[in-house]
């Protein structure tokens, strides 16, 4: 009777290495790609945010000057935290004629399709001397 030799060697086969290889590879592209994503959102709230202090600013400016806004539409640019951005103005008339309706829309400079920030406030007509 012969006896067959097996040699039992330790260890992992290529087609093991290989496998494993692959899954680590997709587990990093997944990690990878949710990295990313939540480094865009976190820029575009950046983006929201100071677009909202920027409509603020606006609106802010004016009661502080006590301004009686003509009716229509004004345009302006301003840089808020070292981000461009553009604005719109949109001044309206109520039924109350000692009051004006005050739509403020900002914009990114690159993208200016949809506002990144909308704010509404009103402009009391000043009273004079009493």
């Amino acid at each position: 009777m012969m006896r067959s030799k097996r040699t039992s060697r330790g260890g992992f086969t290529l087609v093991e290495v290989m496998i494993a290889l692959a899954v680590v590879a997709i587990a990093l592209l997944a990690a990878f790609r949710a990295v990313s994503q939540g480094t865009s959102s976190s820029a575009e709230l950046r983006a929201r945010m100071l677009a909202g202090w920027v409509a603020e600013n606006l609106l802010a400016e004016q009661r502080a000057r006590g301004d009686w806004l003509p009716v229509g539409i004004q345009r302006g640019n301003v840089l808020q935290a070292g981000a461009a951005f553009t604005w719109r103005e949109e001044i309206i008339a109520t039924p109350n004629p000692a009051f004006r309706r005050v739509d403020v829309y900002v914009y990114s400079q690159a993208e200016q399709t949809r506002p990144l920030a909308r704010l509404t406030g009103f402009s009391v007509l000043p009273r004079t001397g009493e």
